[in-house]
């Protein structure tokens, strides 16, 4: 627990600091619903085995770098356990979701029967809004291949201008926690940005994108968990995830992104 950590949550007292972030949020967490049964493991989940996350129904990973995330997608698609993964920078944030072959019911306006062209008189008129229930599936996408997306294609470089540049920037945010074992931190924002920046020109070079894809700005937003970002990006991702398990509704498939600086929460389905 960080100083940081108690501006961005209500879950943490002032006094855990530098405990256990999961530990210290228990018993907040425990009095939102005294009917669920919360648990805390401290224990690093790079250190886990494979068996460990195939004994759930559903896995949402916060915080973790690209390589965890993208082991943790594979074993839940190879388990058939639903995947979300999700994290705040500063003002950007974003959530993505992998839910297999999905099944859903969604609700829809019923389909307005013809008109009759005999001289009977019409029955008296039915509710307009009169909706069924219907079964539709989705198809998603592994988080690898979203991140490994080649954009020099044509039919994915059409798509660049209408794809937020909130994709791009979670791609440096993720090769700066890989490369450095860490998060950007408010202690070393100066040292941090000039490594965003250098980051950046390395990842639009690498995927053969135009500077102006992301400006060179972006690395002065991304600092610490702005609680309203929290807000916002949790609330998404908790909603998919009861839409998930409850199959109803149309899921999100694949990416949220919010960009708090331009005041934009899209979905987009990338890879």
């Amino acid at each position: 627990v960080t100083e940081e950590d108690t501006c961005s949550q209500f879950l943490i007292p002032q006094s855990e600091i530098g405990k256990n972030r999961a530990k210290s949020s228990l018993e907040r967490t425990q009095q939102l619903n005294p009917m669920v049964e919360v648990t805390a493991d401290d224990s690093d989940p790079r250190d886990k085995p494979d068996s460990y996350f195939s004994e759930f129904d559903v896995i949402c990973a916060t915080c973790c770098s690209s390589s965890l995330l993208t082991r943790i997608d594979k074993i839940c698609a190879d388990k058939n356990v639903k995947f979300f993964a999700g994290d705040v920078f500063g003002y950007y944030g974003y959530m993505f979701s992998d839910l297999g072959e999905h099944e859903y019911a969604e609700e829809v306006p019923k389909p307005k029967e013809k008109k009759s062209d005999s001289d009977e008189p019409s029955p008296k008129k039915v509710k307009d809004h009169e909706t069924v229930i219907v079964k539709k599936n989705a198809t998603f996408t592994r988080l690898q291949h979203a991140l490994d997306v080649d954009w020099t294609t044509d039919k994915n470089s059409k798509k660049i201008r209408r794809t937020p540049n909130t994709y791009f920037i979670m791609q440096i945010l993720l090769k700066f926690m890989e490369q450095n074992g860490r998060r950007v931190a408010l202690g070393s924002r100066e040292d941090d940005i000039v490594v965003l920046n250098n980051i950046r020109n390395t990842v639009l070079e690498d995927m053969k994108l135009n500077d102006s894809v992301v400006s060179k700005e972006f690395s002065s937003y991304c600092f610490a968990e702005l609680s309203p970002v929290c807000a916002i990006v949790g609330g998404v991702i908790g909603q998919e995830i009861i839409k998930a398990v409850s199959q109803r509704d149309s899921p999100h498939n694949n990416f949220f992104f919010y960009n708090g600086v331009n005041g934009e929460g899209l979905v987009d389905k990338i890879g």
